[in-house]
């Protein structure tokens, strides 16, 4: 009689990375560098960045154990990251706040060195945040192969199959599931004989492998990039999920994409190889992408929000705040939002940076802002503004505080809309309800708070010589703003 024994393997240990850091302003009006195409909704009812972190935690099976994501972005966007990470009630490892952008292979070498603390060598699986799939089951399964081969030592990149020619993507080269050579963005004629002859993949920028491979390639082929962000990330600071490299150190880190820094250097030196992904990607890099992925009509248009399109063919209307009508329209986009519309032809429509552009040189609040702005402690809505005055709807999550502040130039007046607030003014603390109201006078020190478990909302009306954000002083502040 003979005896026999199982074995078991443990699950391949997996590090979700999710890069947040873009500014996305190519979906302008929507998008803004102070709120990105990342942290919108553009499909189904979460943000591209929520959809992207679902996405990779679904990696999860007996073979695979998938750890908290580690999210890079920057410091303006940190408290909408966490904010959306609560909403789909995923904590995060750790948010790493570049001190400034040094593009992708840095962010990616901080995330590498975080995972490795403790002595862990988990998978990295690294994915932009600001893209979306149709087919969430091939994309986990491409995704899964991907993760069993890194796990063996090899570099997984993942290539999209082409579905057109495309002269805004680079290229991956492949033969057997071997990368042969990354291409850069061809012209169209090139593109299309890419379609024709196969083996051409659309290059998405997720990539999976240990996080030591990917110090070592780095070291290898960019040994000044992993030296210099060793350096800043062994003066980090860490308040609560905020992993900070030092300041200074990390804007001496060479700036550099993953793929010139290292990818582009693997072929025929390290084993690399391609995934492929059939998944229905999307990197809704313009208007025209976003129309490509949207429910259409029987004559190929689609909307968003409050709009009607009549006699019309191939055109996207997205409204935000009001009724947007389209007629006669032909291979148009038509985005609206409170303080601005934009309209182009759909091939056009990546044109947008041009505006973006004016708009910066111009120094105009559009470029950056909405008019509805999110601040840590909730959001602020300007709804009208005048040369000595301004009125702003206000709302303070529950147990939220704003800033100890006071202003040289403004006086304000506090109205209670909902909720209960709970206001200082110099040395006196008061509580107010709905329809109750108080003055803060120019010069006086001033606090709100919400005191209660419901939303607190109230009109502020500004007056005096000058109402700009950048007269405020702040003396104590929950969030760290206080210079």
């Amino acid at each position: 009689m003979s005896s026999m024994s199982s074995m078991t393997t443990s699950p391949i240990p997996v590090c979700p990375v999710i890069m947040a850091g873009g500014s996305g302003t190519r979906l302008w009006p929507l998008s803004r560098s102070a709120f990105p195409k990342q942290f919108l909704v553009l499909s189904g009812n979460t943000t591209l960045f929520q959809q992207a972190v679902t996405r990779l935690l679904g990696l999860g099976d007996t073979q695979i154990n998938v750890a908290a994501p580690l999210v890079v972005g920057n410091e303006e966007h940190r408290f909408m990251v966490l904010d959306q990470l609560r909403e789909i009630q995923c904590p995060p490892l750790a948010v790493l706040l570049e001190p400034v952008g040094r593009n992708t292979a840095p962010a990616v070498t901080l995330a590498a060195l975080q995972a490795l603390e403790g002595g862990h060598d988990p998978v990295l699986v690294v994915t932009p945040a600001d893209q979306t799939v149709t087919d969430g089951a091939a994309f986990t399964a491409a995704l899964r192969r991907a993760v069993l081969a890194a796990a063996e030592g090899a570099i997984m990149i993942l290539g999209v199959t082409p579905d057109r020619p495309e002269t805004g993507y680079g290229y991956i080269h492949a033969d057997n599931g071997r990368v042969a050579k990354f291409v850069e963005k061809p012209d169209l004629a090139t593109a299309q004989k890419y379609v024709n002859d196969g083996g051409y993949y659309w290059n998405a920028g997720m990539f999976v492998l240990r996080a030591s491979l990917w110090m070592q390639a780095l070291e290898r082929f960019r040994p000044d990039i992993a030296s210099a962000c060793r350096i800043a990330f062994a003066g980090r600071k860490t308040d609560a999920e905020f992993v900070r490299p030092a300041k200074a150190e990390f804007a001496a880190v060479p700036s550099e994409s993953v793929d010139y820094a290292v990818m582009e250097k693997c072929p025929g030196v390290l084993d690399i190889r391609m995934e492929p992904l059939a998944a229905g990607w999307n990197d809704l890099g313009a208007w025209e992408a976003v129309w490509q992925v949207a429910p259409k009509d029987a004559d190929g248009n689609a909307t968003v929000g409050d709009a009607m399109i009549s006699d019309s063919r191939n055109t996207l209307v997205h409204a935000t705040s009001r009724l947007v009508s389209a007629v006669g329209l032909q291979d148009v986009v038509v985005v609206e939002t409170p303080d601005a519309v934009f309209v182009s032809s759909r091939d056009k429509s990546h044109n947008v940076k041009n505006i973006v552009a004016q708009l910066g040189r111009e120094q105009r609040g559009e470029q950056m802002l909405h008019r509805k702005v999110h601040r840590p402690w909730g959001w602020y809505d300007s709804i009208d503004q005048g040369e000595r005055h301004q009125v702003k709807r206000i709302m303070v999550k529950p147990g939220a505080t704003l800033s100890l502040q006071m202003h040289h130039h403004r006086a304000e007046h506090w109205i209670v809309v909902t909720g209960t607030a709970e206001v200082t003014v110099g040395d006196k603390v008061a509580l107010l309800t709905e329809n109750q109201s108080t003055y803060i006078p120019l010069g006086e020190t001033h606090r709100l708070r919400n005191p209660g478990k419901l939303p607190l909302e109230i009109i502020e009306v500004q007056s005096g010589s000058y109402l700009g954000e950048d007269d405020i002083v702040r003396f104590e502040d929950t969030y760290g703003r206080v210079e």
